[in-house]
């Protein structure tokens, strides 16, 4: 009986005319059951004090640590026609392996001599250029020659212009001196007249004196004609000199505009050959250009054009390459809560899809199937999900991850934090408190608790 009143009904009655009494009381349920609940609550309590990894979980997937390692797609980087395909999908292609062949749809290509007609407009230029060039060293041989005539022709009007100077000089001396012989020939001529008429002399020594008189007077008036005329003379050379100055003034400045044009021609050939070069490069490289070759070693996974006369535009996604060498990665997502507690150089634990695992989120070590990584970059944005994203990449000190793993293969990962006991971590979680997380410092874990 389960004595629950005080009122017992032992020895009262033979319990063993009743057989639901006799079975109940026979075995001891209750003190077995006690015992149960004891080891129980033993259990329980030693549970509380037993080490619990604090973890953060999240989805993702197999890709490569290097963005040039990733699955990417072939373009065509000019408009074509596909001609002849020379793969399949699952081919395997080496750099510079031949992908396809497109042919022209632009008529301002058609031209099967192209690269040619080219070649030619260039070598045209390229006279031209140098007729350019040689008509400014003709123009450059001109005006140094006009130059040299200039300073020739100055020299000379210069000279001339000395001996009008000194011509003038002795013009004027003898001018001076004709004047003085003039002026004692009318003295002269006065004294005679006064003698004359005192009777000391006769008419032919007035006669005389006169005619000498007149004749003075003729060579002072002829040398002030050549004093003058020597005067009209030396300015004549000035006039000259400048006149020379402004005659080859203008035969310079129009040697030099000639001069000036024919380098500005020359200057305009150049870019046009500069210009023609340009265009016979990218018609070279066009041509080049309609093979499309594979950009690395590695596997057609998937033909995204396909069929023989299809046109495609530039820019367009051709075939899908994986590459041959790649190294594995996760793309982890988290909640922006969990991101604080996240580091780089952080441990992870993996399992991936296809790869059996047992796993103890709290126990990592008693885990079975799973598979170390390292955080190696965390982004600073959230994604369309509001998730943030963190690449890890694989531990080398840990288990190797599967050779057959490929990219884009699923996995389950979970960010391992601080060690404390269940019983605190039943604490945390009923709280809502986040949990204890550590910092990793040149490459040492150490713990920290938040405040």
């Amino acid at each position: 009986m389960l004595n629950i009143s005080p009122n017992s009904i032992s020895g009262k009655f033979d319990i063993s005319q009743y057989g639901s009494f006799k079975k109940v009381a026979a075995k001891p349920y209750n003190r077995n059951f006690a015992k149960m609940l004891i080891g129980l609550m033993l259990l329980i309590i030693i549970m509380m004090f037993v080490p619990w990894t604090q973890n953060i979980s999240g989805y993702g997937y197999v890709t490569s640590l290097r963005p040039d390692q990733r699955p990417q797609t072939v373009h065509s980087v000019i408009g074509g026609r596909i001609e002849s395909w020379y793969v399949q999908e699952g081919d395997f292609v080496h750099r510079g392996d031949t992908i396809l062949y497109v042919s022209e749809i632009k008529d301002a290509y058609f031209d099967p001599q192209l690269l040619e007609r080219a070649g030619q407009q260039i070598k045209a230029k390229e006279l031209s250029q140098r007729s350019y060039q040689e008509k400014v060293k003709a123009l450059d041989k001109q005006v140094s020659a006009l130059e040299e005539m200039k300073a020739l022709k100055l020299e000379q009007a210069r000279n001339k212009l000395l001996q009008a100077r000194l011509k003038v000089t002795a013009d004027s001396i003898e001018y001076v001196a004709a004047n003085t012989n003039f002026s004692i020939a009318d003295r002269q001529l006065t004294r005679m007249v006064q003698l004359y008429e005192e009777g000391l002399k006769s008419l032919t020594d007035l006669e005389s004196r006169t005619l000498k008189l007149q004749e003075n007077q003729a060579k002072l008036i002829a040398y002030e004609s050549k004093w003058l005329s020597s005067r009209n003379e030396l300015i004549n050379a000035r006039l000259e000199i400048s006149t020379i100055e402004n005659d080859f003034r203008d035969k310079l400045a129009k040697a030099n505009s000639d001069r000036y044009s024919a380098l500005s021609g020359q200057y305009d050939s150049e870019a046009e050959v500069t210009k023609l070069e340009n265009q016979y490069a990218n018609y070279s490289v066009r041509q080049g250009m309609y093979f499309i070759t594979a950009p690395q070693d590695g596997y057609i996974t998937q033909a995204i054009q396909a069929g023989i006369g299809e046109s495609i535009k530039e820019g367009t996604p051709i075939v899908s390459i994986m590459p041959a060498r790649y190294d594995l990665a996760v793309e982890m997502y988290i909640e922006p809560m969990d991101l604080p507690l996240i580091n780089k150089g952080q441990e992870v634990r993996f399992t991936f899809d296809g790869w059996p695992a047992i796993v103890f989120s709290g126990w990592p070590n008693t885990s079975y199937g799973t598979f170390g990584g390292i955080v190696v970059a965390i982004d600073n944005f959230t994604n369309s999900n509001g998730q943030y994203r963190m690449l890890v990449a694989a531990d080398s000190t840990d288990t190797p991850w599967p050779e057959a793993l490929r990219i884009g293969s699923g996995a389950f990962g979970q960010a391992l934090l601080n060690d404390v006991p269940i019983g605190y971590e039943l604490w945390r979680q009923i709280n809502g408190f986040p949990p204890d997380y550590y910092k990793v410092e040149n490459g040492v874990d150490s713990k920290s608790k938040k405040e």
